[in-house]
């Protein structure tokens, strides 16, 4: 053999060594998310909840954790479907604000180069942010934003994950008329809901599924977020004595409510909640002591011992030294989807995850979140969303009261309160 021809074949090698090394330097590259949260403004408490979920989901994604046995994404280190690649969420503050988020989201795009993003937890922000991942083509996945809209804009990049007010309005109806075969009074409704888009977006599909299904709501009282006196609201359901109360409202208007209530001594006979403010847990701990007796929408459960859901809360109380409630485990949820979704496209062109999501078909116990799975029709929204009605008992803590198949406890009526 020449010494020309050895030449050629040293530098052939290593060159194949060269192309191998970065093939492999390119499988575990940082896999970067974007993730829109209220981190500071009347939701801050919120935002910082789901952020520390999120980075729980980071720990199993990122690490090997045999002990979650077969829940996606935890057995190994990393992305598998890209090498182990590892996650990285990249966080953007919307302030609560709409058009702060939509900047956020710019910058996540257009600067940070993130491969999809997730939020925004409010629908008045999640409306604005997913519209700038829309005119971009970057997947968007929602986990906790519940306005009937957002799937009705003939979207192609925005995914749902959770139950909407539609499911909502019906769990909330079922519910009521079993009390009231029971011989509870529910006839009379009141909805007292701010005027955000979440706010009005709720409370317009309520009174609606209520008034199809023959019961008018007798009682409807709007009111400016982030409000400083709610007397007035309070006064107008003590004079006009509702069976049942459903507030619409998210923390800092949450805790003034039920701190008015107190003040001005009202107690509905039923008080229910739209999740939100009050699945926070600033909230139960702020007010949870004189809201015995509220009861509230979830998803979330945690589970048997040694079960994901079990682990998982676990490591979240670990971190925070709060328990996990049903918004953050919803953000959670989503996030999870996101990941799996990238995983098995096996890349971060958005339009092999997008494909990738449309294809999504998750069973009930490859989930944290008691859904009967996860499966996107054509307008994104999950099909196999669901809900229950959990009550706040025995202190500082909510627990299933509804419906009776996935039920801890019975319902504690009429409201207590303090």
């Amino acid at each position: 053999m020449n010494v020309r021809r050895i030449v050629r074949l040293v530098v052939c090698a290593a060159s194949v060594s060269i192309l191998l090394a970065g093939s492999a330097s390119a499988q575990q590259k940082t896999i970067k998310i974007g993730a829109i949260l209220p981190l500071s403004g009347g939701a801050a408490s919120a935002g910082e909840h789901t952020k520390a979920a999120i980075e729980v989901a980071l720990d199993i994604i990122n690490n090997a954790h045999p002990e979650f046995g077969n829940f996606p994404l935890a057995k190994n280190a990393g992305l598998a479907g890209l090498g182990g690649a590892k996650v990285e969420v990249v966080f953007g503050d919307s302030q609560g604000s709409p058009a702060t988020g939509q900047n956020q989201t710019l910058r996540l795009i257009t600067e940070e180069k993130v491969v999809a993003v997730t939020g925004s937890y409010q629908s008045g922000v999640t409306l604005t942010t997913s519209a700038i991942a829309e005119k971009y083509g970057i997947p968007f996945v929602n986990g906790e934003s519940v306005a009937a809209n957002l799937t009705e804009r003939g979207f192609k990049w925005f995914f749902r994950t959770t139950p909407i007010a539609s499911d909502i309005a019906k769990a909330d109806y079922d519910f009521l008329s079993d009390m009231k075969a029971q011989g509870v009074k529910t006839d009379s409704v009141a909805i007292v809901h701010d005027t955000t888009e979440y706010g009005v977006s709720v409370a317009n599909v309520i009174t609606n599924t209520f008034k199809e299904k023959g019961r008018a709501i007798a009682l409807d009282i709007p009111y400016a977020i982030n409000a400083t006196d709610v007397q007035g609201q309070i006064l107008q359901l003590k004079e006009k004595k509702p069976d049942v109360v459903i507030m619409i409202a998210y923390t800092t208007d949450a805790i003034l409510y039920q701190k008015t209530m107190q003040a001005l001594d009202y107690k509905p006979p039923i008080l229910m909640a739209d999740d939100s403010g009050y699945s926070d847990p600033s909230f139960v701990k702020a007010v949870g002591k004189i809201s015995q007796g509220v009861l509230n929408r979830s998803s979330w459960s945690i589970g048997p011992a040694g079960s994901p859901t079990a682990l998982i809360a676990e490591m979240y109380k670990k971190k925070t030294g709060y328990d996990m409630d049903d918004t953050t485990g919803r953000s959670m949820q989503a996030f999870f989807v996101l990941c799996d979704a990238i995983d098995r496209a096996g890349s971060t062109e958005p339009a092999k995850i997008q494909a990738a999501l449309k294809a999504t078909d998750l069973k009930p116990d490859q989930l944290m979140m008691g859904y009967k799975g996860v499966k996107f029709n054509e307008k994104g929204q999950n099909i196999l969303a669901s809900s229950l009605i959990i009550q706040l008992q025995d202190g500082e803590h909510y627990v299933a009261v509804w419906p009776k198949g996935s039920s801890d406890k019975s319902p504690m009526l009429p409201y207590k309160g303090w």
